[in-house]
């Protein structure tokens, strides 16, 4: 056993007492849905963003999602190209629509989808391109959207890691179509659950606030007579509570500083890393800022079959870590039962699978953690023969 001197999560919601005030607030108060708490939130997220961000506030990143293919009409028969290294979320999206999620698998540098593989897998029935900034680092939006644009295709952002991100100094999810994200508990700002959907297409963010809310025409306060409105289309209920956007509102004031922190427990350790061996990091490039979510650690040749024992011997040191993806989508049961699964065809999304370790880079650690963190798994792999 390795003998433990401090526990690290791999995780940690960051809250504060003017976080639990906020939601206190709003306790205080009798509106608990349809009030200005959710309209604030959409109106500073897209400030955050940056020009052109139109927000819909929604109950999680993936209800942004459906919701983005509900919008587009997707039907049986058309078909969207999905990362086969993704959170499931990405894919049942697609699936939940009818339509059939065809997967192309990513490349190593920093796991986001190989742009290379893509107008192979595109159809006369491929509707959308969904795409997923991988544990906060940016895609090649310019190749991505030159060809998407060659296709006539919509770009889908999957962006749940990504809050902060930037390709090319613009924020991710403002460069595609749409954008989604997460505001699960320890991403990089939390509504406790919830996400954000953002366009740069403002009627089609106005539309789709609508069949966020069971197609309804008018909110609480448009409505001139009280309780009287109309349903114009078949909606969902995929509506962010005012607790929920007080809190993410909170949340918000701290983002920068939390950025700021993640990016400098990324760097140290990355530093530390880079020495070994057998050992890369997955990040981005010269155009991209990472939202720095984790620091991603895929080990090759002689260190790629004790993955999991890495694990857990860095679990008996006290540090917490987690796997980003644990399989590449079209492996899990699922899919594989339905579509089928051939190994060679997603070599590298099985590679990040199955022979790589999120390491904790969040605002709850600090320097003297990084270095924890490093030393631990230097000694660790120096033991593996």
């Amino acid at each position: 056993m390795i003998e433990t001197s401090r526990m690290i999560p791999f995780a940690r919601p960051s809250i504060d007492q003017d976080d639990r005030e906020a939601v206190i607030g709003v306790l205080r108060g009798h509106i608990l849905t349809h009030g200005p708490q959710c309209k604030s939130f959409e109106e500073e997220f897209g400030a955050f963003m940056g020009e052109g961000a139109h927000c819909v506030s929604v109950s999680s990143c993936m209800a942004a999602l459906h919701l983005v293919y509900f919008f587009l009409r997707l039907e049986p028969g058309d078909e969207v190209i999905v990362p086969a290294q993704t959170h499931t979320a990405t894919a049942h999206a697609v699936e939940l629509t009818g339509a059939r999620p065809v997967f192309v698998d990513c490349e190593l540098q920093s796991g986001n989808i190989d742009v290379s593989k893509i107008e192979a897998a595109i159809t006369p029935r491929t509707r959308a391109l969904s795409l997923v900034h991988f544990v906060g680092i940016p895609c090649d939006m310019d190749a991505v959207m030159s060809i998407a644009e060659h296709h006539n295709l919509k770009v889908v952002e999957d962006c749940a890691l990504a809050v902060g991100a930037r390709y090319k100094g613009k924020h991710v999810g403002l460069h595609g179509d749409f954008g989604c994200f997460s505001f699960y508990p320890v991403k990089h700002i939390t509504t406790a659950e919830g996400g954000m959907l953002v366009s740069r297409h403002q009627d089609a963010a106005l539309a789709i606030a609508k069949l966020r809310a069971f197609g309804v025409d008018r909110s609480h306060s448009e409505r001139d007579v009280p309780g009287m409105y109309d349903v114009v289309a078949l909606g969902l209920n995929y509506r962010m509570s005012e607790l929920q956007a007080a809190l993410g509102r909170a949340q918000l004031k701290k983002a920068d500083e939390m950025l700021r922190e993640r990016a400098a427990n990324f760097e140290r350790l990355k530093s530390h890393l880079l020495t070994i061996d057998d050992v890369s990091i997955l990040d981005g490039n010269e155009d991209s800022l990472n939202s720095h979510y984790c620091l991603s650690v895929l080990f090759r040749g002689r260190l790629s079959a004790h993955r999991n024992a890495i694990l857990e011997r860095l679990k008996e040191a006290g540090v917490g870590t987690s796997i980003y993806y644990p399989q590449p989508v079209p492996r899990l049961s699922y899919y594989r039962n339905k579509y089928g699964y051939d190994d060679a065809q997603f070599p590298n999304a099985t590679l990040i699978s199955d022979s790589s370790i999120a390491l904790p880079i969040g605002p709850h650690v600090d320097a003297s953690d990084m270095d924890y963190v490093a030393d631990k798994l230097k000694n660790i792999i120096k033991g593996i023969h």
